[in-house]
């Protein structure tokens, strides 16, 4: 009779099932051999046993064991010796054919069918009116034969096909593994493309691996030819035919090659491990992985796992098993508990690829570059001269980019870094970028970086100015990361708006960080230091401190440039021989071997030579792209070549940032009556705001233009729309008072901060007039505004070109504009201000 223990046992039995139980059945009669004995028995679910005696059953009744002998002997004193022997012969199974399974059937032998009942069943929905299709077999090597027979045989054994009379044929070949075994593959491409696809979704792999965030132990499970576990439907064994030298055969389980196999699978581990996905397993097709925080859990979930897979008949290859690891190689990556890096062993290849000789060998080595491509930062960048190799009726030309390209991915490959997983609960930042060459973004989470996604421009967003590409480059980080985005708030940072300094932003100070060496280490590399120092043709003073003082002069590398490549010129050289023959030289050479056309310097007939010149003397910092006049003006000061105003020009004309930026103008018709010309230098001074920029880091939202009438030498101030009257005076007297002296009047509208506030301060408290302009009437300062419509054309361009805030460009866009040419007074502000033009490094 059952009686309740007086406190619950756990009891694992030999199969490692963990039991509870809390009764026991006491004093059962036993009875061996004649031979009564009393045992107490825990009432267990036993799978294949029906009583186990324990230590204690055999202890209690002097029980001695020969397993030679297969024998029990108990010797209870008083008792007669009892002895117990297991008579049964042991019958070891073993694995027959299907065809001799038939053979011994009819002989009448006593036979169990044993069938697989999965929850999933392997099916081929072919398209309508679709016809069977045969193919003659491949010529095999007598070798290949050879081991096709035993192959065949073997599959036969096993129960995995039989032979067919089916009307559908594949083709039957073999490809050689690593370690030289030749592996029987189905050519099932024409079938594949009769079968209707099978929907069912694989789960994307960086999904998968953001699950282990946090994991630190690891267990790898891989089955035994998981395919062939899982049974075709009967209707459709036929449709697996394939064809041999052999004979007609047909599959009765899964085979490898057919298209819907992997979405089958899926479909069948996905319903296994249904209410353990993503807590403590991730199952790829027939690859399992076992995470775990710790030890003590992993214990816990590798036996779950390997129980449910006992109970639905799922196999494992030990061999391909590996258990218990801290770092642990999965779908082609290195996972660990740092995160996720590229497997060494994938990409080991990569390092001696050989150059690509066609699109489809470029489409291979892109494959594997892009399966790693969130471990590569501006990956689309990179990769963009390959890319455009394999689009569509594009000549295949490698050019020195395209090797460049090749090198440069292979490399990363191979020295990719460990990217960390996403942890819930903690602050994301993105920084994104774009340019002409791809969009890229970077994820990162306390200064980890999570991931580097990007991508190629799209046809219509390669007319985009670079400042309208920045928003589709955050658009991209928002779409792909919304699944770790959303419902939370996050920091983005991009060049457009966006400033932070170098303690913020963490990408950029890893690389603006400087390296203090203590003051040996400094003493060390002082002969090194010394002998740059020499090469620059320094001259070395020493101080009475010990210490040395260098200086050296700096002259543009241009100008010894254009110099040293005059002799290439022909005509040029020509010239000179004339110019030597005549009275009166118009071409003359100096004492350092440079042409000269009346003191300017004669550039020589070279593309590279006159590209760069006229790169420098308009796109540059200094420059801020002026029109083809200005720009004329000021080049012809310091150089000479035959078309030059014609060639400046064109190259205006053509630049892209000036045909955004600027306006077609012309001439208005009528008379204008310009003010009286002032005598002397900032006496008399325009000025106006400029409203409505885009608010900066800083806060700026305006600038104040000043202009002198005489010289029009400008000052352009950066300020704020709510700034206070004290502010104004006081920018006022540091910009303007301090250089320039008093002003004796001003010109300006009628703004409010003119009318009420600034202009009635200054007129009290410095004797400056003020004069306003008619109400609807902006002619009469139209200078300023024409300088404000220059400066918005400035700024435009200079934001287009180098990004960032307005405001950091502000004080090299005020020293382009006043060094560039001024029609009205026939040279620039700058040498009407100083009387001498100003150094740039153009000229």
């Amino acid at each position: 009779m059952l009686e309740p223990l007086s406190e619950e046992l756990v009891i694992c039995t030999p199969v490692g099932d963990v039991l509870l139980v809390g009764e026991v059945l006491r004093d059962c009669e036993v009875v061996m051999e004649g031979l009564c004995m009393l045992v107490h028995l825990l009432p267990l679910k036993l799978q294949a046993l029906d009583v186990i005696l324990g230590m204690d059953f055999l202890f209690t009744h002097y029980a001695s064991m020969n397993f030679h002998r297969k024998e029990v002997t108990f010797r209870k004193p008083g008792s007669t010796e009892v002895v117990f022997r297991d008579e049964r012969k042991i019958i070891s199974t073993s694995l027959i054919s299907a065809l001799k399974a038939e053979k011994l059937l009819r002989k009448g032998c006593t036979a169990f069918l044993g069938t697989w009942l999965r929850e999933v069943e392997f099916t081929i929905e072919l398209l309508p009116e679709t016809a069977p299709i045969s193919q003659a077999p491949y010529k095999m090597a007598p070798s290949e034969l050879k081991e096709l027979k035993v192959q065949l045989q073997e599959l036969v054994d096993k129960g995995y096909i039989r032979p067919s009379v089916s009307p559908w044929g594949a083709q039957v070949l073999f490809m050689k593994k690593k370690d030289g075994i030749l592996r029987l593959c189905i050519d099932y491409r024409q079938l594949n493309k009769v079968t209707i696809r099978n929907k069912y979704p694989l789960p994307r792999i960086d999904d998968l691996f953001d699950q282990l965030k946090g994991a630190a132990v690891f267990s790898k499970i891989d089955l035994r030819l998981g395919y062939y576990q899982l049974k075709v439907r009967e209707s459709d064994i036929p449709k697996t035919a394939f064809r041999t030298r052999y004979g007609h055969y047909e599959f009765l389980v899964m085979p490898f090659g057919l298209t819907n196999a992997p979405e089958n699978f899926m479909n069948l581990m996905n319903r296994i491990f249904h209410q353990y996905l993503d807590q403590f397993v991730i199952v790829f097709i027939d690859d399992i992985l076992v995470y775990s925080m710790d030890k003590k859990a992993h214990e816990e979930h590798l036996r779950i796992v390997l129980q449910t897979l006992r109970d639905k008949q799922l196999y494992a290859k030990f061999s391909k098993c590996e258990l218990w690891l801290n770092q642990v190689v999965f779908l082609g990556h290195v996972v660990s508990a740092d995160g996720v890096s590229v497997d060494p062993q994938k990409v080991e290849g990569v390092a001696n690829w050989e150059r690509p000789v066609s699109a489809t060998e470029v489409c291979s080595f892109l494959g594997l570059a892009g399966y790693y491509r969130r471990f590569i930062e501006d990956f689309s960048r990179l990769a963009l001269p390959l890319t455009a190799l394999t689009r569509k009726n594009a000549k295949f030309e490698w050019s020195d980019k395209c090797e460049q390209s090749f090198q440069e991915l292979k490399k990363i490959l191979v020295t990719a870094p460990i990217l960390t997983l996403p942890v819930t609960g903690k602050e994301y930042v993105i920084y994104c970028d774009a340019s002409r060459q791809g969009l890229g973004c970077v994820l990162m989470q306390e200064g980890k970086v999570i991931a580097y996604p990007s991508r190629q421009l799209k046809k219509h967003e390669c007319n985009y100015p670079t400042y309208d590409l920045e928003l589709p480059a955050v658009v991209l980080a928002l779409k792909i990361w919304r699944h770790y985005l959303f419902g939370k708030k996050c920091h983005i940072f991009t060049d457009h708006k966006k400033y932070h300094s170098g303690k913020a932003n963490v990408v950029a100070d890893a690389l603006s960080r400087k390296l203090r060496l203590p003051k040996s280490a400094l003493c060390g590399i002082r002969a090194s230091l010394l002998s740059e120092l020499r090469g620059f043709k320094a001259v070395m003073t020493a101080e009475s401190s010990g210490s040395l003082l260098a200086q050296f002069q700096v002259r543009s590398s241009l100008v010894a440039e254009i110099v040293g490549r005059q002799p290439e010129d022909s005509n040029l050289q020509k010239m000179l021989a004339k110019a030597k023959q005549g009275p009166e030289a118009e071409f003359e050479l100096r004492t350092e071997g440079a042409i000269v056309k009346h003191g300017r310097l004669c550039v020589p007939n070279i593309s590279e030579l006159k590209g760069a010149i006229l790169e420098e003397a308009h796109n540059s910092a200094y420059a801020m792209h002026p029109g083809s006049t200005k720009m004329y003006r000021t080049l012809k000061k310091a150089y000479w070549w035959h078309g030059m105003k014609r060639e400046i020009a064109k190259y205006v004309d053509r630049c892209l940032i000036c045909q955004q930026v600027k306006l077609v103008r012309q001439r208005p018709g009528g008379l204008l009556n310009p003010l009286p010309v002032p005598k002397w230098k900032w006496e008399h001074i325009t000025m106006d705001f400029l409203f409505g920029l885009p608010c900066t880091s800083r806060r700026y939202d305006g600038i104040w233009v000043i202009v002198d009438r005489l010289t029009k030498t400008t000052r352009f101030i950066p300020i704020k729309a709510k700034s206070t009257l004290d502010q104004l005076v006081k920018l006022y007297v540091d910009r303007i008072v301090s250089q320039h002296g008093v002003s004796v009047s001003i010109v300006s509208n009628r703004d409010l901060r003119f009318t009420s506030k600034f202009c009635p301060s200054v007129q009290k408290t410095m004797g400056t007039k003020s004069k306003f302009s008619i109400a609807f009437h902006p002619q009469t300062d139209g200078q300023s505004k024409r300088t404000i419509q220059t400066l918005e054309n400035m700024l435009r361009a200079c934001v287009l070109q180098f990004k960032g805030n307005w405001d950091t460009h502000l004080s090299l866009t005020e020293f382009a504009y006043n060094n560039s040419y001024q029609s009205s007074i026939g040279l620039a502000p700058f040498e009407a201000l100083y009387g001498r033009p100003c150094r740039t490094p153009v000229c």
